[in-house]
């Protein structure tokens, strides 16, 4: 298996995937991986500079300066200097090809796709070389992790960092504390059977009222038609004797 599987380049400011290499794996660990640079990318903000977070089997490095960075899935086996090496490389590969104007001006994702197969050729150049062929380039990048180590992440606060941005914040469980209730006493009994009279006096009353909402309702209603009715019946024959006056 090759040293180093799988590298892209992002935007800082908000992890927008700017251009990648083709991978050919399909391991669960792997695909695992992936999701967990797509959540790192997001906070790369956070973490300027190098970084590493390790896996059993991978292991994920990211190299960022300015508003670019350059991020790999790489073996357990890949040294860390050949690692940055590597994405040094890219970094300065890509700066040199596109500005810092179009890269802030892009829009969608990997919108730099030309710059994917210079991403294909350094990844076999690495992958193919001996580290003796780059021992020179390797012990001067080593020394630089030396001087200044590269922050270290764990899988654990990356998978957190993923279940907040998702929406689900973590939950921290605690055993319910072990409360027994007390057995009922007779005067809370006494109290539970006057509660429930008043209830049923409270329903008999609200029953009664509404019924005699009722009557008085249809009470007013039966003086307001006959009130109406005599008015009507005038309005009428004032204007029959009107129009008798008028012929």
């Amino acid at each position: 298996m090759s040293l180093i599987l799988f590298a892209c380049v992002v935007r800082v400011r908000d992890g927008l995937p700017l251009s990648a290499s083709t991978d050919f794996y399909h391991s669960q660990e792997f695909l695992e991986s992936r999701r967990r640079l797509k959540t790192l990318a997001l906070r790369l903000a956070q973490h300027p500079g190098r970084g590493s977070a390790r896996g059993r089997d991978f292991s994920i490095h990211f190299s960022s300066s300015g508003d670019v960075a350059c991020m790999a899935i790489c073996s357990h086996r890949c040294p860390a200097a050949m690692a940055f090496c590597f994405l040094e490389t890219v970094w300065w590969e890509f700066t040199a090809s596109f500005d810092a104007t179009r890269v802030g001006l892009a829009s969608r994702p990997y919108a730099f796709l030309e710059f994917d197969s210079v991403i294909q050729k350094v990844k076999w150049h690495f992958n193919c070389v001996s580290p003796a062929q780059m021992k020179s380039s390797l012990e001067k990048v080593q020394e630089e992790l030396e001087l200044q180590p590269p922050a270290v992440l764990t899988l654990e606060d990356m998978d957190a960092a993923n279940g907040v941005m998702n929406g689900h914040a973590r939950v921290y469980s605690e055993p319910a504390p072990n409360v027994r209730m007390e057995p009922v006493t007779a005067l809370g009994v006494l109290s539970l059977v006057l509660n429930i009279m008043c209830a049923a006096l409270n329903l008999v009353r609200g029953v009664h009222l509404a019924e005699h909402s009722l009557q008085v309702a249809h009470e007013e209603i039966g003086n307001i038609l006959a009130f109406l009715i005599p008015f009507v019946a005038c309005i009428f024959q004032v204007g029959e004797t009107g129009s008798g006056c008028v012929g």
